[in-house]
């Protein structure tokens, strides 16, 4: 079983949510052994999007990125930041 490209997961995950799908860009920021650091940058007009309504959206990307991750042993935390 291939690892998943979690850059490019989360982008396609977020691109349908925002006005500005272009300006979606995910970093991986440090893979240590299982546990891994992702931030999803956003136009600051999207930013309530990617959240939601009591975070209900973000907590869903997490939930569905921490299944992925878990099934490779490994574990992912998830952040979103505008530019």
């Amino acid at each position: 079983m291939n690892e998943i490209n979690y850059e490019q997961f989360l982008a396609e995950l977020v691109k349908p949510l925002v006005i500005y799908p272009d300006e979606v860009m995910v970093k991986i920021f440090s893979e240590e052994d299982d546990c891994i650091d992702v931030q999803i940058m956003v136009n600051s007009e999207d930013l309530g999007r990617v959240i939601g309504k009591k975070g209900r959206v973000i907590n869903s990307i997490r939930t569905i990125a921490y299944a992925c991750a878990s099934r490779f042993g490994k574990k992912i935390e998830v952040s979103v930041d505008t530019f």
